[in-house]
């Protein structure tokens, strides 16, 4: 079980959120989010309400400020959304199809892939089918730029789901301790 502490103002001030699952409109109990703590568990942090926009992965420790979030990759600075992830201890699999639906070159990971130009001679990702596990796909090679997290399912179009203008290059699992 994973508890997370949403803060209005910097270092822990103003008033607070307990949050201990998903939540959809963090807005409707803080008029925004300055600092948060998270006790236990990994969540996502989603720029904008149900779980849209950019995404930010957080794993128990202190951000006492937005802007020090940002220095640290978080690439918005609002937060309205939360989703937990659960606590995984399994195998991990997952494959990556070149084209929407499942199409073009396909290619199964069972570990991180710091870059899929380099490892497959892949120039594009547009759908995936998790397996097993929980991943979070990044734009950039070597796990940096935005990122997308992904639990088991099939994600047949990334246009689709809103990601059109971004081309995943580097996949790697969670596998801290949720």
């Amino acid at each position: 079980m994973g508890k997370i502490i949403f803060y209005e103002d910097r270092n822990f001030q103003g008033r607070s959120y307990d949050c201990m699952s998903d939540c959809s409109d963090i807005s409707s109990y803080l008029s925004r989010v300055g600092s948060i703590r998270v006790d236990s568990g990994c969540f996502m942090v989603y720029e904008r309400n149900s779980f849209m926009g950019n995404q930010f992965f957080l794993r128990r420790g202190e951000y006492h400020d937005m802007q020090r979030m940002m220095s640290m990759g978080m690439m918005f600075d609002t937060i309205r959304s939360c989703r937990m992830i659960p606590s995984y201890r399994g195998s991990y699999r997952m494959r990556i199809y070149e084209r929407d639906n499942f199409g073009g070159q396909m290619y199964e990971l069972m570990d991180d892939c710091d870059n899929i130009m380099e490892r497959f001679r892949m120039s594009d990702c547009q759908s995936c089918h998790v397996m097993d596990g929980h991943w979070l796909m990044f734009e950039q090679a070597h796990y940096r730029g935005r990122m997308v997290y992904f639990r088991p399912g099939e994600y047949k179009s990334f246009r689709d789901m809103g990601y059109s203008n971004m081309r995943f290059m580097s996949m790697r699992r969670i596998t801290d301790m949720c």
